[in-house]
C-alpha cells in the first residue's frame, strides 16, 4: 500500500512540476547520484545532491530513488523547482520516518530541460 501511495504522489508530482512522464525507481540504478564532496548531504544549495543523469526521463527518479535510499520511511509532500545562480535545482519537501519535516536540495543541472 506505501508503494502505491509513492508511486501516486510522484506521478503526481510529474504532473504537477513537469518533469519526466513516468517514473520506475524499481528498474533505477543506485549509481545515478554523483556526490562533489562529503558534505553534499541535500540540506542547502551549497550542498546539493548532484544529479549524473542526463535526461528528465531518468533524473527525476533518481532524486526520488536518492530519498528512498537515504530516508527510508519518508513521504514526498512537494517539490519545488528552483535557481541560484542561474543554476537549476529541485527541492523535495519531505516528512521523514521520525515525523520530521525536511527539505532536500537537488542540482538538477545535468539534466533539467533534456529529453
Amino acid at each position: 500500500m506505501k508503494k502505491l501511495a509513492l508511486t501516486v504522489l510522484i506521478i503526481a508530482g510529474v504532473f504537477a512540476f513537469g518533469h519526466a512522464q513516468t517514473i520506475d525507481t524499481t528498474k533505477q540504478k543506485k549509481d545515478t547520484v554523483a556526490v562533489k564532496s562529503k558534505l553534499a548531504d541535500g540540506s542547502s544549495f551549497d550542498r546539493a545532491i548532484v544529479i549524473a543523469e542526463t535526461s528528465e526521463r531518468t533524473g527525476n527518479p533518481a532524486e526520488y530513488l536518492w530519498i528512498k535510499n537515504n530516508y527510508p520511511n519518508s513521504r514526498v509532500k512537494g517539490q519545488t523547482l528552483s535557481y541560484r545562480n542561474k543554476k537549476p535545482y529541485d527541492i523535495l519537501h519531505i516528512i521523514n520516518a521520525e515525523g520530521v519535516a525536511l527539505d532536500i536540495y537537488f542540482d538538477i543541472s545535468n539534466f533539467f530541460g533534456k529529453f
